[in-house]
């Protein structure tokens, strides 16, 4: 796929529709020695905290890329057009810890321009980020008790916050 660089304030992209309805792949680890792993994501926001241009995901600790967000310092969320849903959704439901899932997709691993994370070359963008702060959920907080129903399980996400330092895409993307 043809990306290039978008500078952050060239971002442009109706979040809702990225969070909501498009696919996304959290990637987590480092290409060399092929020590990542990778979730679809469908939780999370983009915005400016702390001064900082951000991306925020959620990861539930019984996902094997938990352990990888627990260990790496960055991660990349590479989002896709509709020809991949077959692959994002199989990524999503197949644990990286019964095997080599993207051997099983059409996907292609590539170097990200900045972290040690790897991207994929099919993305329409790829946002590159350094964990800048994290925390566990606590159920006590939740001011809506409605947002319990999503844990029935009990296993409160943990929430990321990673700086953007790269962004690239496709012109869908720029302003």
């Amino acid at each position: 796929m043809k990306r290039s660089e978008i500078k952050i304030y060239e971002f442009n992209t109706d979040v809702f529709n990225l969070w909501g309805k498009q696919w996304r792949l959290l990637t987590s680890g480092e290409m060399e020695g092929d020590s990542y792993n990778c979730m679809t994501v469908a939780w999370g926001s983009i915005g400016v905290m702390w001064n900082k241009p951000f991306a925020q995901v959620v990861v539930r600790p019984t996902r094997y890329t938990f352990e990888f967000m627990e260990k790496y310092e960055t991660f990349t969320l590479s989002a896709f057009g509709e020809e991949k849903i077959t692959d994002l959704s199989y990524l999503g439901r197949v644990s990286g810890r019964d095997e080599k899932k993207l051997k099983k997709t059409s996907l292609t691993v590539i170097p990200s321009q900045i972290v040690k994370c790897p991207s994929y070359d099919e993305a329409e963008l790829i946002i590159e980020c350094r964990k800048i702060y994290s925390a566990k959920f606590i159920p006590e907080d939740f001011i809506d008790g409605t947002i319990l129903e999503n844990y029935p399980k009990k296993d409160f996400h943990k929430i990321y916050y990673g700086e953007i330092l790269s962004i690239s895409g496709t012109n869908k993307f720029r302003k």
